[in-house]
């Protein structure tokens, strides 16, 4: 229990050290917010001046961080520039579609890449592995955005299948309880609305799932390769054991450890991600309403939105740490 504390007190300097970096970043980034938002309106300067003191931007750079710091550690990330609203307000908003996003893209990785990269192992240096090794590297190389602007032309606009961009149908729209479509259209009860909500998360959970996909299934594949040349390995087939029941009873548990590392970064990676996948696939999520925001100079949205990154991205390794401990109980946090 001890050890758990330690790390929990641990994700302090990190969160700091990251939101220092980002408020630098971002406040010595070119551009000015109050001249964006303004854009070509005929404005005073007194008129201009107090739009910079509202948003206090006429402060000095050290203050703004020292104000910025105190407020976080209150729960208070200050106001968006261009919404008016508070920026936890306006990222809660988009939050469920992103998870929504990331959870389908991060279960259809692992349903399909675990079980490729076992078979793939087993059936070492036959076609089907030499394949899915190229499979995997054409998988971890290709651009995502470039990926999936292909599916959309593709499955989109030349077959007419799935749906270009968005969430869902608006004639299909039901009542938002979790703000995740999928719970959501179940609880209405409407199937109809609930496979429009599939369709249109196919293609984006497609493209961003692919690299994490394709990550995982060379790491099972080296692993289970690992694990299957083990003594004990040898002795259970020895002792007349059927080969799926060693690799699957004896041999899978051993090679996911590594597994589960790469899956716990890959998911952090997979939030990183999605800023782009979002804007290509006009997903409503807080990727694209951060690349929004960087455009515009929305400093405070920025920030909060990179340190809820960064927290879930270490909430994600914390995770795959207790996971050693149930797949291998010799492991000790």
């Amino acid at each position: 229990m001890e050890s758990f504390i330690k790390r929990l007190f641990r994700l302090i300097p990190v969160l700091l050290g990251i939101s220092i970096i980002v408020f630098l970043i971002i406040s010595l980034t070119p551009g000015d917010p109050v001249q964006i938002m303004l854009g070509d309106q005929h404005v005073t300067p007194e008129m201009e001046q107090a739009l910079r003191e509202d948003m206090g931007l006429d402060l000095p750079i050290h203050e703004r961080f020292i104000r910025f710091l105190y407020n976080a550690s209150q729960g208070n990330f200050g106001r968006s520039f261009f919404h008016r609203r508070p920026v936890m307000e306006v990222i809660l908003e988009r939050l469920p579609a992103t998870i929504e996003l990331t959870f389908c893209s991060m279960m259809m990785a692992i349903l399909v890449s675990i079980p490729l990269g076992v078979l793939a192992a087993v059936k070492k240096g036959t076609a089907y592995d030499r394949s899915s090794v190229v499979t995997a590297m054409v998988g971890v190389s290709m651009p995502g955005f470039w990926f999936g602007i292909i599916l959309i032309i593709f499955f989109a606009i030349h077959l007419q299948w799935l749906p270009v961009s968005g969430r869902s149908t608006f004639s299909l729209r039901v009542p938002s309880v979790t703000g995740m479509l999928l719970i959501d259209t179940l609880l209405a009860g409407r199937l109809d609305s609930f496979l429009d909500a599939v369709k249109h998360l196919i293609l984006p959970t497609v493209t961003l799932g692919m690299a994490m996909g394709a990550t995982l299934m060379q790491v099972t594949r080296a692993s289970m390769m690992e694990v299957l040349k083990q003594d004990y390995i040898l002795f259970a087939e020895a002792k007349g054991l059927k080969r799926r029941r060693v690799t699957f009873l004896h041999a899978l548990k051993n090679a996911l450890i590594p597994t589960v590392t790469v899956a716990a970064i890959q998911t952090g990676q997979l939030l990183g991600g999605n800023m782009i996948i979002e804007t290509v696939f006009g997903w409503p999520g807080v990727g694209s309403l951060v690349v929004r925001a960087i455009f515009n100079r929305n400093y405070p949205l920025v920030q909060a939105a990179v340190l809820i990154y960064v927290l879930i991205y270490v909430l994600m390794n914390f995770i795959a740490d207790i996971l050693y401990t149930v797949l291998n109980p010799r492991v000790r946090i």
